[in-house]
């Protein structure tokens, strides 16, 4: 029998051995573990395409189309596009589709934004070229079915109506969206329960919008954990069916560039109280120059949320609010490729959000006139980086943004560039933002209980 003691010296012997490896082994794990984030990018049968080649077992594959509510020409195109995704093709039933996908471990999803539609895969690496055909197929041989519309998708709208329209922080965002931009942008990002999808909604009209939210010239293809040498491959292989250019009977989907109104709208309900104090932001990185990073590190500045556990935070409005634990205050910065918004929510008590929403204004006044110290302005850009570079590492979020900038004639997103430029923010940079915020009109939406939620002038806001 081995006794305990000669299998404890095997062990560090042979721990030692695998210690003293060939250095050339160990700089190359420590070179894949500390790889580039960037995306490479090319073009293959006319369609764009970009990938990320981590190392890993799986592959996050996905379509992003310029075809989200800004786009639609419309009410509920949008959203009938992303029902449809993987029902029935021209070579595939949907019930073939979901099968063959399981047996292969897959994952489909679809979702849309106010300027995209992703849709999405994720599966082995090994089965890239399966499911960069069945994209392929979702974008050009896909029936639209008057029974599957009519069963399957017509439904799950109405139902996600009804959702929404219980939820007093979407009505409110929605609502301080289209008072901001009014049109574009403006438009609710799902379909209101009012809206009379009946006059505009049918299988064969979204089957005439498909052709050109997947023409060539309006997506992009973009993969994490696949070569790009094996994506251009299968792209062009996939992608020939796709139309290379809109059909001339459907209006163009380019935009008339936004522009930014302002203004107040108030809405009862009585499943809650949401208020959302909203201001012009920064465009998205891939936008190019009208990307402003002090934005970015403006709303870490004044945050609401903590990042730490059992601890309310460095941030301004955390500080502020304190007095109010009723309100929750959290701020965000929603980015599109001509425009932002720069947004405060206030949610919980309407009498605490009363309060809350007039310490909010004296808080970015309080920015605007410099009396921030350097150590909090120094906190918040190393949090806005830190965001940032978080959301270009999420593959999720990377694939959505690099396919968003290649469609919109930007490109792709870059997370390397994105850190430095958060990183060179100024204290003066910040302050001028701050004071921007004020010099122009603001976006006010309340919902909820509007006897006592304030009106922008009570708070010291001009609409």
């Amino acid at each position: 029998m081995i006794s305990r003691s000669s299998l404890g010296r095997n062990a560090q012997l042979i721990l030692q051995k695998q210690c003293c490896a060939s250095p050339s082994n160990r700089r190359g794990l420590a070179a894949a573990a500390s790889g580039t984030f960037q995306y490479e990018t090319g073009d293959a049968a006319g369609v764009n395409f970009a990938t990320r080649d981590l190392a890993g077992p799986t592959t996050t594959l996905a379509v992003v189309a310029k075809a989200g509510t800004r786009y639609q020409i419309l009410p509920g195109f949008s959203e009938g596009l992303e029902k449809f995704a993987f029902k029935g093709t021209h070579k595939r039933s949907a019930l073939r589709i979901t099968r063959e996908a399981e047996l292969l471990g897959g994952e489909l999803s679809a979702y849309h934004t106010r300027e995209t539609l992703v849709i999405g895969a994720k599966f082995l690496r090994d089965d890239l070229p399966y499911f960069t055909e069945l994209l392929g197929e979702v974008v050009s041989q896909t029936k639209f079915a008057r029974h599957e519309f009519e069963e399957e998708v017509l439904p799950i709208i109405k139902l996600a109506q009804k959702t929404l329209l219980a939820s007093p922080t979407y009505l409110a965002l929605n609502s301080a969206h289209g008072v901001a931009y009014h049109r574009g942008l403006g438009t609710p990002l799902h379909p209101t329960s009012s809206t009379p999808l009946s006059k505009y909604l049918n299988a064969p009209y979204l089957k005439l919008y498909s052709q050109a939210a997947y023409s060539k010239p309006n997506i992009a293809v973009v993969a994490n954990g696949a070569s790009h040498a094996d994506l251009s491959k299968w792209v062009g292989q996939f992608f020939t069916d796709t139309p290379s250019s809109q059909p001339s009977d459907v209006p163009k989907l380019d935009p008339v560039p936004t522009k930014y109104y302002g203004g107040e709208e108030r809405i009862a309900h009585d499943s809650g109280n949401t208020m959302i104090l909203a201001f012009p932001g920064s465009s998205s990185f891939t936008s190019g120059g009208s990307y402003k990073p002090e934005i970015a590190v403006l709303a870490a500045l004044l945050g609401g949320q903590s990042s730490i556990k059992w601890s309310p935070g460095f941030s301004l409005l955390a500080k502020a609010s304190a007095t109010h634990p009723q309100a929750h205050v959290s701020t965000s910065h929603a980015a599109y490729s001509d425009s932002g918004l720069l947004y405060v929510t206030l949610t919980g008590n309407a009498n605490h959000i009363r309060a809350a929403s007039k310490d909010v204004v004296k808080t970015i006044k309080s920015v605007a006139a410099g009396e921030v110290g350097k150590e909090e302005i120094k906190k918040a850009v190393a949090l806005a980086k830190f965001r940032a570079l978080e959301t270009g590492q999420n593959i999720d979020a990377g694939l959505e943004s690099t396919g968003a900038g290649l469609v919109q004639g930007g490109k792709a997103f870059q997370i390397d560039e994105v850190g430095k430029s958060v990183d060179g923010v100024s204290e003066e940079q910040v302050q001028k933002a701050a004071k921007g915020l004020l010099d122009g009109k603001a976006t006010v939406s309340a919902v909820g209980d509007l006897y006592v939620l304030p009106f922008a002038e009570e708070i010291g806001l001009n609409v």
